[in-house]
């Protein structure tokens, strides 16, 4: 009888257990004999806390919170007190039909022994009782005030809300939706909110009116209890929560040295500027520069020191000026903001004249040339192949404006006209969208009148140019007139858009020999904040009321704008923030703004303590060496926009504004900026679809991607990736008329679409201009009133 010999073969769901790790594990002596008596740093330091018994780690503790303790103590007596400077406060109206001088002048009034004194934007109110000072500024109400009002608000310690118990609708109308979300977008300095008007409303409907409005408030500031304001008691204790509340730090104004204007002196003799006022936040250096909203960057020529007018125990005194400290042009930090490069770099002599005529004589003629696109490298132009032609009837930007040209409605137009940069209507960018029913019938007519058809036009065709890009991203129609391979020369196919490598610095444009760069732009904006942390103010000038006398302001510029403006801030710039660079911010769109905007459509961009007006780029934010370039900014959307600006040091909120026919200010996005950073890589990508026209498992004839055999095997490196998923590459071309044979890594269906994606690297333009505010709105800045002829002066 034969046996079976065959043992047992364990089945697919056997126990598999974990084997032992053997050999593995290191005893502490052999740890410590590796190491050889070397110690990390933080082992080191939790040995040493380990070491301390329970008394000295008490102790240890304790010392910690004092020293806080003392930390928030002092930062909230270095300002309100006798000897230091004022509260700032900003009494703003979110209602145009409240009064804030009315307001003003109940807590002026509230205390019979205090000392009021106004000047020209200010009012002074002296409390002997609570041993504090307070300013107050009331920014004006209206259309092209919100600029002011933020200018306001940059400085201020403080804001005083009013509202109104009076109002019968809502609880802020238009204005106070507007400038509320412009407010809260750039950071609103320790908000209070006030109701007036509630004495006026019958006694036995008070508390549920004051119990609605707080209800309200709540959704917008919910730490906060509304603060009634009708008599001298509420004034007092209004006071008393001013000079004693803990302040919102906000680290954008606390890194600079500022200073409202108390008053302003301008000596035509010398084109010189001279401000008083307090000086806050950071010592400011003489030999550094400052920053005039509206003005420009200037140089300073000296510091004074002036009595404090406001201080009464120095009221009899005798008024001396003190000279504290006097620039010095050796160590003055220079005006100069780029770089100015050399088209001669190549140490290449200048042609002569016979040699210009003889080269237009050679260009005339018909010969075999190479069509290089601008700064491409030997290597790569060695892959483009020889292309009869004539020279003088190329352009340099042949491939770019036949591409703009394509692309959906125009989405790059380099070439904008002025009509098309201002394609928001004046309702766009507020909070109130509330549609107005009358019983009356409406007069067709009249509401005609109001509108503009050819903005209506325009602002239909970028709605249907993003839906269609949203639709086929990045898609376009294969030309038939053109060879593909000459329009998309700069183009270039990519392995993975994520792994592949792309250099930043190869084929970089003019512009950026124009800029500064850091070799590491977060390691040296922590070096520069922690200097200034531990900079000492040997001189004591934060806090003091102080006259700065800035240098070669020129008058034309001065005339402008005293015409529309009657406060003057300024700001001490950190080193190194007056050199232009590339600044990227990442923006979300501002709710009510559904309008899409094209990249390099002009844009008013408040950046920190900056205006100024640039035509943007955006991409896509998203972690990586490379970033896809998109065409429209959309609705609930978030990208990066990138563009030429002054260095600035974040944190720095970016508001972007646009400007409406009628001349007033539309919010449409929201932000902060990210840095200043040129070797961001923002990759433009264009997608050749073709459809499959026969079918044989993984081979495939593919059309209507190409309609020639030259560009079949100019692309034939570059991969293919179907709408499905399915990866390919171009195996060889069927005729002449496009027909290609591709292989993929599967069936494909018959109703699947092929892409081939092409990349280019693209850069923001330069156009550059400071904001500057006139007596008519916003304007350019001509050639008489531009930074340069001050600086050439």
């Amino acid at each position: 009888m034969a046996v079976d010999k065959q043992g047992h073969r364990p089945g697919s769901l056997k126990q598999a257990n974990k084997s032992h790790k053997h050999g593995g594990h290191r005893s502490k002596r052999s740890v410590e004999q590796a190491n050889k008596g070397r110690v990390s740093v933080k082992a080191s330091t939790m040995k040493a806390k380990r070491d301390l018994r329970r008394d000295e780690r008490r102790h240890q503790a304790t010392q910690i919170r004092k020293n806080k303790r003392e930390e928030a103590i002092a930062l909230k007596r270095s300002v309100g007190g006798t000897h230091t400077a004022p509260f700032l406060t900003c009494v703003l109206a979110l209602h145009e039909s409240i009064d804030p001088l009315s307001a003003l002048a109940i807590l002026a009034g509230c205390d019979s022994e205090a000392i009021v004194t106004k000047s020209t934007t200010v009012t002074h109110i002296t409390i002997p009782r609570l041993k504090q000072r307070f300013s107050f500024i009331v920014p004006p109400v209206g259309k092209l005030a919100e600029l002011q009002v933020l200018d306001y608000l940059k400085v201020c310690d403080s804001t005083i809300l009013l509202i109104s118990a009076n109002t019968d609708d809502e609880l802020l109308d238009k204005w106070g939706n507007k400038i509320l979300g412009m407010a809260s977008a750039q950071g609103i300095p320790t908000p209070m909110v006030t109701l007036m008007d509630l004495e006026s409303i019958a006694p036995k409907r008070r508390s549920q009116v004051k119990a609605n409005i707080q209800k309200s408030v709540s959704k917008l500031f919910p730490n906060e209890k509304a603060m009634t304001l009708d008599s001298a008691s509420d004034g007092l204790n209004l006071l008393r929560r001013i000079g004693g509340q803990k302040r919102n730090t906000l680290l954008n104004k606390m890194n600079r040295p500022h200073m409202y204007a108390e008053s302003v002196n301008y000596v035509s003799d010398k084109s010189t500027l001279q401000v008083t006022g307090f000086l806050r936040g950071r010592p400011l250096d003489v030999n550094g520069l400052v920053h005039v909203p509206g003005l420009g960057d200037y140089q300073l020529e000296m510091i004074e020191d002036l009595p404090d007018p406001y201080k009464q125990e120095r009221k009899h005194e005798m008024a001396t000026v003190k000279v504290l400290a006097i620039a010095n042009p050796e160590k003055q930090t220079s005006l100069v903001r780029e770089n100015e490069p050399d088209e001669m770099d190549a140490d290449q002599p200048f042609p002569t004249e016979e040699e210009i005529a003889a080269a237009r004589e050679e260009t005339k003629k018909t010969k075999l040339v190479k069509r290089i696109p601008k700064g491409m490298s030997d290597y790569q132009a060695a892959w483009i192949p020889d292309i009869e032609e004539v020279s003088d009837n190329s352009e340099e930007d042949t491939d770019e404006e036949g591409e703009e040209n394509e692309e959906y409605m125009s989405c790059d137009s380099d070439n904008q006209e002025p009509q098309d940069q201002e394609e928001e209507d004046e309702d766009e960018g507020e909070f109130d969208m509330v549609s107005v029913a009358s019983e009356a019938p409406a007069n067709d007519e009249a509401y005609d009148k109001t509108m503009d058809m050819d903005e209506e036009k325009i602002s239909l065709e970028k709605v249907k140019a993003a839906q269609e890009e949203k639709k086929w991203p990045d898609e376009i129609d294969t030309p038939r007139d053109v060879p593909v391979r000459e329009r998309y020369q700069k183009y270039r196919g990519l392995e993975s858009f994520r792994t592949s490598p792309w250099d930043p610095k190869e084929n970089l444009p003019i512009d950026y020999a124009r800029i500064f760069q850091f070799q590491n732009f977060d390691r040296t904006k922590r070096r520069i904040l922690k200097e200034i942390k531990e900079e000492d103010d040997e001189a004591g000038l934060v806090g003091r009321y102080i006259r700065v006398h800035i240098k070669n302001v020129d008058a034309k510029m001065w005339e402008a704008f005293q015409c529309a403006n009657n406060y003057v801030i300024i700001y001490g710039l950190l080193p190194h923030e007056h050199q232009m660079s590339v600044a990227n911010a990442v923006l979300k769109r501002f709710p009510g703004s559904e309008i899409p905007i094209k990249s390099k459509e002009r844009l008013i961009i408040q950046c920190g303590y900056r205006r100024f007006i640039v035509n943007p780029i955006f991409s896509q934010h998203t972690n990586g060496d490379k970033h896809k370039y998109e065409r429209f900014f959309r609705a609930e959307e978030t990208v990066v926009a990138t563009f030429y600006a002054p260095v600035q040091f974040p944190p720095a909120p970016v508001l972007c504004f646009m400007q409406n026919p009628n001349t007033t200010l539309s919010l449409v996005a929201t932000g902060r900026l990210i840095s200043c950073n040129p070797d961001r890589v923002i990759l433009k990508r264009v997608v050749l679809s073709g459809h499959p026209f026969k079918i044989h498992r993984k081979t495939a004839t593919i059309r209507y991607m190409f309609f020639n055999k030259e560009d079949i095997h100019y692309f034939k490196p570059c991969k293919l990736r179907t709408r499905c998923g399915r990866m390919g590459h171009i195996k060889e071309s069927l005729g002449t008329h496009g027909h290609m044979k591709c292989v993929f890594d599967g069936p494909i269906k018959s109703f699947d679409t092929v892409f081939l994606n092409l990349y280019k690297r693209v850069f923001p333009k330069w156009t550059y201009e400071d904001c500057i505010v006139t007596c008519t709105g916003l304007s350019k800045p001509t050639e008489s009133t531009t930074e340069d002829s001050v600086m050439q002066e």
